[in-house]
């Protein structure tokens, strides 16, 4: 599969990338950013998955290797005192305001279905239907260029299948909540619940076995009086 970028994005960097499109589509007044707003937009705890707490020091960095591949440029702006940051994406990639959006959403939230999709980029670009979502990432998967997108394994119980961005690297699929939230019960159990369950197991044998010589005795007196 041929691949967008020379380099995968780190995980800070797609998120700092997703965060100036999504600030330029959804509030362009605000539009290009300072450091200071992409670590908030960064350390968002809403739409955002997983949720971060990146430093400044950690941002810029992130910046620096957004630079690297031409996908951020600084300017002063208007006043010419602050410095601010705006993505090159449409142009490096050669896509639309469309796939720019779905690619943002999944660079924000994670692998998403397309309706999830749909929902999730209606500040940044109004999908018409899901149909259209679908179209749109099918095309994005069979990109010549290099596949932008990939379809994941449909999730035990789930209708439709879900869509992660690849300029992160190669997108593997996650396991279903139920099985999660089974491994982590099953390792808070093993962990810290362990001997108390033992500790009861052992308390309701003594009381089975009290229990037992009670009816024991009672069949024995009642044997004696017939």
């Amino acid at each position: 599969m041929t691949t967008p970028l020379a380099t995968p994005l780190s995980p800070l960097e797609t998120r700092v990338l997703g965060v100036l499109i999504e600030k330029e589509l959804a509030t362009p007044d605000y539009y290009p950013l300072t450091l200071n707003a992409l670590v908030q937009g960064c350390n968002q705890k809403t739409s955002r998955s997983p949720v971060m707490e990146a430093s400044d020091a950690e941002v810029q960095t992130a910046l620096d290797g957004l630079k690297h591949h031409t996908l951020v440029m600084e300017s002063y702006g208007a006043s010419g005192r602050v410095l601010r940051y705006a993505h090159n994406l449409p142009k490096v990639l050669g896509v639309g305001q469309q796939v720019t959006a779905l690619l943002a959403a999944l660079m924000l939230r994670g692998p998403l279905t397309p309706g999830e999709l749909r929902t999730a980029c209606d500040r940044l670009y109004r999908f018409a239907d899901i149909s259209s979502v679908e179209a749109f990432l099918e095309e994005m998967a069979g990109r010549a260029a290099g596949a932008l997108v990939v379809r994941l394994p449909r999730q035990p119980g789930s209708r439709e299948h879900r869509w992660a961005q690849l300029l992160g690297g190669p997108a593997e699929a996650e396991p279903s909540s139920g099985v999660a939230s089974a491994a982590g019960h099953a390792e808070s159990i093993s962990a810290g619940e362990l001997a108390s369950v033992k500790s009861q197991l052992v308390h309701l044998r003594e009381e089975v076995g009290q229990l037992r010589a009670m009816v024991e005795r009672l069949y024995r007196e009642l044997g004696e009086e017939s």
